[in-house]
């Protein structure tokens, strides 16, 4: 997982506002008891620190790979 698409479902699950605001405040253990910001930053893998916060903020499995788009016709 690249850090935009990160990113893209920290967007889609909590708004972008919120999203930045859960990636500076929530420690994450799964990932050296950091932040998602100190942990991307650290060089943690992106989609490892998603997996952190979905289960942290209780995220339903089913929503953990993003929003289903229906392809453009």
């Amino acid at each position: 997982m690249r850090v935009s698409e990160f990113w893209r479902l920290m967007d889609e699950e909590f708004s972008p506002s919120y999203s930045r605001v859960l990636a500076r405040d929530l420690v994450l253990a799964g990932v050296g008891g950091n932040t998602a910001s100190e942990a991307l930053r650290a060089g943690f893998d992106p989609k490892e620190i998603w997996h952190e916060v979905c289960k942290m903020q209780d995220v339903p499995p089913s929503r953990w790979l993003g929003r289903d788009v229906a392809p453009k016709s």
